[in-house]
Parts: structure tokens; sequence; C-alpha cells
């Protein structure tokens, strides 16, 4: 209820919940003062199936008594839980605190077993198969939907097994980018390239730098013009991980292949965000998180970026 700018809604549910147990009450009297006409028979003067009457005895009083407990239950409930509007009850309780309270308890659980990994280096971490088989389910439930089970990515997602990394592929940066997490922008950069031709032919020289296939005559005239983009990319177009640029050299294409691609890039940008881990994962399970990602791309257990 809090996300609205007034208490009207609040106040609304509050209502509507104390108003629907009033009628049960009001339901019960009425139904234990009311009297249908009878014949002298006591029933109704319903008849069904040529011979199944339909009685005029009051309710069980079982039943009446099973009724009104559960109305008193529903005003005890009430007291110590939410469910009048934003009054949170006596007990405080929240669906949320519920649900952290038994993260904490599972987290107190396995705390001995991650004490160990943490004590290891992230290195030796990705080489103990324990540590790995956890790795791995922290990734399928945590990663897996934007960079695939496989960890080979897609298209605007990172492929997390080869070697190439925009901001770096050591363990401590891995670990820091799960942690904080990372936004990437690529500025509209159409305006400053010039006319549309010569965004096309900065394309064409851009495809020129990784081999692919190109226009070299066109690659040629967006040389000149490719100077705008490599205050980023650097000079030859080899990037900065400091600043998280792409290598334009390799033929790894994040966000698609040929000149309409990058077109679309140079006339549109691009930001891109890794959302950060630290609040729903502990610093232990990032470690073996971190571990498991750095091994992925690095089996002969060195890195080679």
């Amino acid at each position: 209820m809090s996300d609205f700018t007034s208490n009207f809604w609040s106040i609304f549910v509050a209502g509507i919940t104390l108003v629907s147990i009033l009628a049960c009450l009001l339901l019960l009297w009425f139904s234990g003062k009311a009297r249908a006409t009878t014949a002298s028979d006591n029933t109704t003067g319903h008849v069904w199936d040529g011979d199944l009457r339909e009685m005029n005895n009051p309710l069980p009083r079982w039943w009446a008594w099973l009724f009104v407990i559960t109305i008193v239950f529903s005003f005890v409930y009430l007291a110590l839980y939410p469910g009048l509007g934003t009054y949170a009850g006596k007990f405080g309780w929240t669906s949320a605190g519920q649900h952290q309270s038994e993260v904490d308890k599972g987290n107190a659980e396995v705390a001995p077993l991650y004490a160990r990994f943490m004590s290891m280096k992230p290195e030796d971490v990705a080489k103990d198969a324990q540590a790995m088989a956890i790795g791995e389910r922290l990734f399928m439930n945590n990663c897996s939907q934007c960079h695939g089970s496989d960890a080979r990515g897609n298209k605007g997602f990172p492929n997390l097994t080869d070697n190439d990394w925009l901001g770096g592929g050591t363990p401590e940066i891995i670990k820091a980018d799960i942690t904080k997490g990372r936004i990437a922008i690529m500025p509209p950069m159409a305006a400053a390239v010039g006319t549309p031709d010569d965004v096309k032919n900065v394309a064409q020289y851009v495809l020129s730098l990784s081999g692919s296939p190109h226009d070299s005559v066109r690659a040629e005239l967006g040389k000149p013009k490719f100077v705008v983009c490599a205050a980023c990319h650097g000079a030859d177009g080899k990037g900065n991980q400091t600043i998280g640029s792409a290598n334009l050299t390799d033929k790894i294409w994040l966000h698609g292949y040929g000149e309409a691609a990058i077109v679309a890039m140079v006339n549109e940008g691009k930001t891109n965000r890794m959302p950060a881990q630290a609040d729903k994962l502990t610093e232990a399970q990032i470690q073996v998180l971190a571990s498991y990602v750095w091994g992925l791309s690095n089996k002969g257990g060195a890195s080679s970026k």
C-alpha cells in the first residue's frame, strides 16, 4: 500500500475486510431468527423427486459455534498479522521478513562450508570440484537468465566462456562486477561522426579492423572519421578495459554483426546494465561464483587475459 500517494486504498481495504466479517455475523444472526413458513409436518413445502421434502430444522449447534469461532479467529488474526490496510499487526510479520529469516538460517547452516573457500585463492577454488558444483548452481539461479545455461551469452549478453572481457577478466574484477554490478554506456555518436554516409563509412572501417567482409573504398573514407570513436576504442580499435570499451579488432560482436548493426550503434548508442548481486548473495557465495565464472574461460587454471 505504500506505493500509493494517499491512504484511501488502505482505508478501503480495511473497511471491506471488517464489513465482510460483520456481514458474516449478521448472516448467522438472521439465519437463527428467521423462520420459514412451514406445514404441519415441519417442512417448507418444497418436494423433490416425488418424496424428498425440505425440513425446517434449525442449524446444528456445532455448525453455528464453528461459524462463530471462525469469526473470532478472523479478529484475532487481524490483530496479530497484517490484513487491515497499512496496519502491520502486533507481530509485525511480513513476507519479506519471513523470506529473509529463512535465507539467513540457510546461510548460517552452510557458513562452515563456505568458510573453507573464503580462505582459498580464487584460482584454487576454481579447481575444487565441490566449489564448482556449488558455483554452477549459483550461476544457474542468478546468472543463466541473461548469460545462458551454458554461459555462452546471447545478443547483448556477453559470452563468459571465451577470453574477451570488456572490463577485465581477473578473479578480482569478476568478483567486483558481481558484487556491484556494471553499467556500460555508448552514447549516440552520429552527430559527431557527420552525415549518414559518414556513419556508414565508419561502419565499413570498423568491419575492416577485424578482417570482416567490407567495402575497402568506403572503409578508407571512414578511417578519418573513426577519430571520434578512437577516444574510447583507441586509435587501433582494440578498446580499453579500464572504461569497458569493446575491442573492435576481434570478431566478437556483442550487439550484432554487419553494417546495419554498427550503424544502429553509432546512431542510437547503447546502455547495458548488469545488476549488482550483493543484496542477494553473501560475500562467500560471490567468491565461489566469481571463481566459477573465471574458471569457465580458464580451464587450464591460468588467466590469459
